[in-house]
């Protein structure tokens, strides 16, 4: 018996607020990881976390990230799995990541997702679809809709998953053994302000 991990993420920003308005739940971003302290990562979001408009197939660092976003929260949860399926998983992630400029942002599958209507153009994922396809492929986790119409909120709904934990990212870097950083970004998110949109 093996795990397969899954982090659901909350971050600022204008983006991040309509994705949340549309899925109605806090967590809008969701990632794979091999291991659940979140050290070999992978999703479909911003190549640079500063930057939102340059979005693709990446290897997340969640330090970095702590840096341009040190009052995100995340969810991390376990997915149980065979040893084979885990490795399958790996060999498509390393795959794809070492093409990682071939993929990109499925925009255009936005509004399709809207209407409920599944829509897939070649290499083009959301976080959620990308995660949604190789987690299926690999008989992991299964959603009873296309992969172009799964969103976080169906991987916040999983039910086979465990969750490991919940709270800010700085706390996870903290409990993965980056003390001295992580201690730094709470104390810098103590200090952000944050705007409520109504």
């Amino acid at each position: 018996m093996a795990h397969i991990y899954f982090a659901l993420v909350d971050t600022p920003g204008v983006f991040a607020y309509l994705i949340r308005r549309f899925l109605r739940q806090k967590y809008i971003h969701v990632v794979l990881s091999m291991d659940a302290c979140l050290e070999e990562a992978y999703s479909f979001g911003r190549r640079n976390p500063q930057i939102p408009l340059s979005a693709g197939f990446e290897r997340e660092d969640k330090r970095k990230i702590l840096r341009a976003f040190p009052t995100a929260d995340y969810m991390v949860c376990e997915l149980t799995c065979s040893s084979e399926q885990k490795a399958a998983v790996r060999k498509q992630l390393e795959s794809d990541y070492r093409r990682r400029w071939h993929y990109h942002y499925a925009v255009i599958g936005l509004p399709f997702i809207v209407c409920g209507r599944p829509f897939y153009q070649k290499n083009h994922y959301t976080c959620s679809s990308y995660i949604a396809r190789v987690l299926a492929d690999s008989g992991i986790c299964m959603f009873d809709k296309h992969f172009s119409l799964v969103t976080p909120k169906d991987f916040y709904l999983y039910p086979d998953k465990k969750v490991l934990f919940e709270g800010s990212l700085a706390e996870l870097v903290m409990r993965t053994g980056d003390n001295s950083s992580a201690q730094d970004f709470a104390l810098a998110a103590k200090s952000v302000k944050t705007y409520k949109f109504s």
